[in-house]
């Protein structure tokens, strides 16, 4: 399947109820439905990110999301979480693409600020590749091997 995304940036009182219906059913049918793993998915924590939604625009589904903690002038680290690609629009380059604007949009919120995310450890591969470094041992969580990551490279570097 190919097609012609689009993308943009959600703050979450901004989301239309028809697109957060979208993000909420995509991210349940993959994490909680395909993964086989029963968890809060709805963990009361996206009122406080911002998402970012891809749109497939010849079949107007939701291709693939992620969230994005990086509040303007913070101290910390951005954090990145909750990257989804729906089953249909896998292998197009989707998730490098989605990691491309979170990273950016982190680095454009909070300059020169350091990315954390927490990855399924079989995903480390693919991680490492966008400039991420494994920073902690992996663990389990929800019962899916998970391991820490760290980006503190900066982009157009």
């Amino acid at each position: 399947m190919s097609g012609t995304f689009s993308g943009r940036w959600w703050s979450f009182n901004a989301l239309p109820a028809a697109r957060l219906h979208a993000l909420l059913k995509l991210r349940q049918d993959v994490f909680v439905v395909e993964q086989e793993c029963a968890f809060a998915e709805i963990d009361g924590r996206d009122p406080d990110a911002l998402h970012y939604l891809l749109w497939d625009e010849k079949t107007d589904a939701l291709a693939g999301a992620l969230r994005l903690f990086a509040s303007p002038g913070g101290s910390l680290a951005a954090r990145i979480g909750r990257v989804v690609v729906s089953s249909g629009h896998r292998n197009l380059g989707l998730g490098r693409m989605l990691m491309g604007e979170g990273m950016a949009k982190a680095r454009q919120t909070r300059p020169n600020c350091a990315i954390d995310l927490s990855a399924q450890a079989h995903l480390e591969a693919f991680y490492t590749s966008l400039g991420f470094m494994t920073v902690s041992e992996p663990y389990l969580e929800d019962g899916i091997p998970h391991i820490d990551m760290r980006s503190t490279v900066q982009l157009g570097r």
